[in-house]
């Protein structure tokens, strides 16, 4: 994660390379998005707002919709725990492995494991973890934190990933074919999907009614975790449940759509519990852990709607902040607007230390409008911003510019024309000339754009003058 003093300067620092990939990467997935709705619904606002309907009602009886999945879990023979914490939750896990003599475990991408940090938890326990989905695996042997919800190698491309494939061993010798990387990841994880002794997923909806996870993947990654291992550990969320199986069926043709504009993603799992006497194969014992982790807290808080997302990255996609500057920039799990205000609230006492995420935001909405559970992001990123400064947390964020002469302009429209005008000589002014505490600050770890506005106003009057003169 990147350092404190670091937090401003995070896309001042990205190569041009990282850059493109990571604007490039989410623009093309914001536009498949739009063409994919409004190819398939007459009203797609209609189906969002249904969704974030369902998933509210659900949060508003959650203990209910706990308890009840929790009966249908043991009804179908799967063994349910409760974490309150990460601490609980990772020990949890380990508890199991332990019971059951697992020493090695092939995990599915999980966010919530990467929450906790799951992975090096059992590492320091002598246990050995192996990421599977492509992405999660990449970053597993560079070190690396994902930076993107669904893509999490959306900041790297082919070049540095065969460069880490030669590092690793993974193959034999430096090849960047995109088609090459995918067969020698594919070979070097097969063997590890059979020497291992328990696999781990995560969930991306769980039926309260029949108590059955739902499981999406583009790699079917997830499938081998489980195919030759005994035990099959999830770790869950306490917000993923809905209430029915007919539930599912908005939510799977929200989430393809709204991540990565496919119509549907290309494996769909229904868990509900171990393998039954008549089948040949798959996880004897099946144990799914229901995590907290100030779920309850958020749920208890005025942000609670932040509780529907279903992690598409829908709004990373769009977000004109996360585009410049990457999802490391957020210095946590979860980037952009989601995690600009998901993360703040799972800090707890940390809460100054990321008070500023809120801020990084336009407020220009487009995170609301492309949200499959019609969360309102913008109001609740203002709600956060309250809550920093009425406890004081935006003092900690030393650096950061009071820029009261913006909100001054912005006030007197005759201030705010002059300035337009004017606005051409900061294209020729060094920063060092301007002597304005604030401005300084600003330059220090901001660069400003060329100044290419200015003339918008003399056009218009212009053309309005001209229409009056034809008519």
């Amino acid at each position: 994660m990147k350092s404190k003093q670091k937090i401003d300067i995070v896309a001042r620092d990205l190569t041009d390379e990282v850059h493109q990939a990571n604007f490039v990467g989410a623009k093309m997935k914001s536009e498949r998005r739009y063409a994919a709705l409004e190819r398939d619904y007459p009203d797609p606002d209609k189906v969002r707002e249904t969704a974030g309907l369902i998933k509210q009602h659900t949060l508003e009886h959650l203990d209910q919709y706990l308890e009840q999945a929790e009966a249908s879990f043991q009804r179908n023979g799967a063994k349910v725990h409760f974490a309150f914490d990460e601490d609980a939750a990772k020990q949890t896990v380990l508890d199991i492995m332990n019971e059951h003599g697992c020493k090695s475990m092939v995990k599915s991408k999980s966010m919530l494991t990467e929450e906790i940090e799951l992975l090096h938890f059992l590492e320091e326990q002598g246990k050995e973890v192996v990421e599977t989905d492509l992405g999660e695996f990449i970053l597993q042997i560079d070190n690396d934190h994902p930076s993107h919800i669904v893509t999490p190698i959306v900041h790297k491309n082919r070049r540095g990933i065969a460069k880490s494939f030669e590092r690793e061993g993974i193959g034999s010798e430096y090849n960047d074919d995109p088609e090459t990387i995918t067969r020698r990841a594919r070979a070097h994880l097969r063997q590890k999907y059979l020497d291992a002794d328990v696999g781990l997923t995560g969930a991306n909806f769980v039926s309260a009614e029949s108590g059955r996870l739902v499981l999406i993947t583009n790699e079917g990654n997830a499938r081998f975790c489980m195919a030759a291992n005994k035990v099959h550990i999830a770790v869950i969320g306490i917000e993923k449940i809905v209430p029915t199986d007919r539930d599912l069926g908005v939510f799977l043709n929200l989430i393809g759509r709204s991540g990565t504009g496919q119509q549907l993603t290309v494996y769909n799992q229904f868990i509900g519990g171990p393998k039954r006497e008549d089948q040949p194969d798959g996880p004897e014992h099946m144990h799914v852990i229901f995590v907290d982790n100030r779920r309850t807290e958020v749920l208890a808080s005025d942000c609670r709607e932040i509780l529907r997302c279903i992690r598409c990255g829908a709004c990373l996609n769009v977000c004109p902040i996360y585009r410049q500057s990457g999802g490391h920039a957020y210095r946590s799990v979860y980037p952009g607007p989601v995690g600009a205000v998901l993360s703040p609230l799972l800090a707890g006492n940390r809460f100054p230390e990321l008070a500023d995420l809120p801020k990084a935001s336009s407020l220009c909405g487009a995170c609301n409008e492309v949200c499959p559970v019609n969360i309102p992001i913008p109001d609740l990123l203002l709600r956060l911003r309250d809550k920093a400064k009425r406890e004081g947390a935006g003092e900690a964020m030393k650096g950061t510019p009071k820029l009261g002469m913006w909100a001054t302009m912005c006030s007197q429209p005759t201030m705010w024309k002059s300035a337009l005008t004017m606005g051409h000589t900061m294209n020729y002014i060094p920063t060092q000339l301007v002597p304005h505490p604030s401005a300084m600050s600003w330059q220090g770890t901001r660069k400003l754009p060329k100044f290419e506005g200015g003339e918008f106003r003399k056009w218009f009057k212009q053309r309005s003058q001209q229409s009056g003169d034809r008519s």
